[in-house]
């Protein structure tokens, strides 16, 4: 069967409970770590999905990491193909992007966690159908896009209003991270980047992320297993259709 191809940008950020609902859906992954080495060609005809992961870069640092150039072209070649896609944070930003949306600084970073609107439109969408009106998700970003054109806006936050989209039949992207686990947010908490970035922003409590984890993750999993179990589901029946 096809394999699931999954972009990582930087070590510490992993698929997370994504590959355990890909795997539940019979769906193998291949990993493309492009920090460590960028293919020449992705080969996107012959993958069950594209996933493109998050990291602390902006769409717009090419000179410093070369393979964000890259990534845009394969989103914007599986967008075309109408592969299952998904972009979650950073993957998100390089979604946009790709479809012509700008992409720039958000007012605020939103790192730990936050409530989401979820907006009507999820009710006819394939990932996030009867989710609850809120929804408390973790993020770690600083960057917010443009809706593309053409796009469906499912979800919003009160520091950013492009949360969650939808373009075309099966291309999604999310700011916010429902693939965590409580020891991705203790690992994303000490690693030494995050401390730095964490170090510059007086509104940021990490003990406070730490300590609400215990109440939050119970629900943000049920809504994580119920997107990704459908995304890994739209990636099973790509993969034998193909």
């Amino acid at each position: 069967m096809k394999p699931v191809l999954i972009l990582r940008n930087v070590s510490h950020e992993t698929a997370g409970t994504l590959e355990c609902n890909l795997a539940e859906a019979g769906v193998q992954c291949r990993y493309f770590d492009l920090f460590s080495e960028t293919p020449r060609q992705l080969p996107l005809d012959q993958a069950a999905a594209l996933v493109v992961m998050g990291g602390p870069m902006s769409v717009h640092d090419v000179d410093q990491y070369p393979f964000l150039a890259a990534e845009i072209s394969w989103i914007q070649e599986a967008v075309q193909r109408r592969l299952p896609t998904l972009g979650i944070c950073l993957g998100s930003q390089l979604l946009a992007k790709a479809m012509g949306a700008d992409v720039y600084s958000n007012a605020m970073k939103e790192i730990g966690w936050y409530p989401l609107e979820m907006l009507p439109t999820t009710a006819e969408d394939p990932l996030f159908a009867n989710c609850q009106a809120t929804e408390t998700v973790f993020q770690w970003h600083g960057d917010t896009f443009d809706l593309p054109s053409g796009a469906v806006l499912l979800a919003r936050s009160a520091l950013c209003k492009h949360q969650a989209f939808r373009i075309g039949p099966c291309a999604w992207g999310l700011q916010f991270h429902i693939e965590m686990t409580p020891d991705m947010v203790d690992a994303w908490l000490a690693e030494p980047g995050n401390l730095g970035e964490l170090a510059q922003l007086d509104y940021i409590e990490p003990a406070a992320i730490r300590a609400a984890a215990s109440r939050e993750f119970p629900k943000m999993q049920q809504l994580g297993r119920r997107a990704l179990r459908r995304f890994g589901a739209l990636c099973a029946q790509h993969a034998k259709a193909g």
